[in-house]
């Protein structure tokens, strides 16, 4: 059972990873634009370590995280991390509806 949380853990992330490239492109898009200025995705309270205005290092958190879990498999810590890339799926996906090129 550990095995497959685990594999999707990583399948999730790696794909959160190929959207977060191409998002924080379009962010950066749009900041030469003069649009989409703000200071950070997720806000304080979110459970995000991270205040960043583009999504890698939100990505690099979870990552970190994940590693975390396979060495301590911490109950705490796998709900958290589900919690972080829920979230992480949601903001992505209404962005990705907004901004289409």
């Amino acid at each position: 059972m550990t095995n497959k949380i685990e594999q999707q853990l990583i399948d999730n992330i790696s794909q959160l990873l190929k959207r977060s490239i191409v998002a924080d492109s379009a962010l950066g898009e749009l900041r030469q634009q003069k649009v989409g200025n703000f200071s950070a995705i997720f806000p304080p309270q979110s459970g995000f370590k991270a205040n960043a205005n583009t999504f890698q290092p939100y990505i690099e958190e979870i990552a970190d995280e994940l590693l975390v879990w396979q060495q301590t498999k911490q109950h705490e810590l796998l709900v958290g991390l589900v919690k972080k890339i829920e979230q992480l799926f949601k903001v992505l996906s209404e962005f990705e509806s907004h901004y289409k090129k």
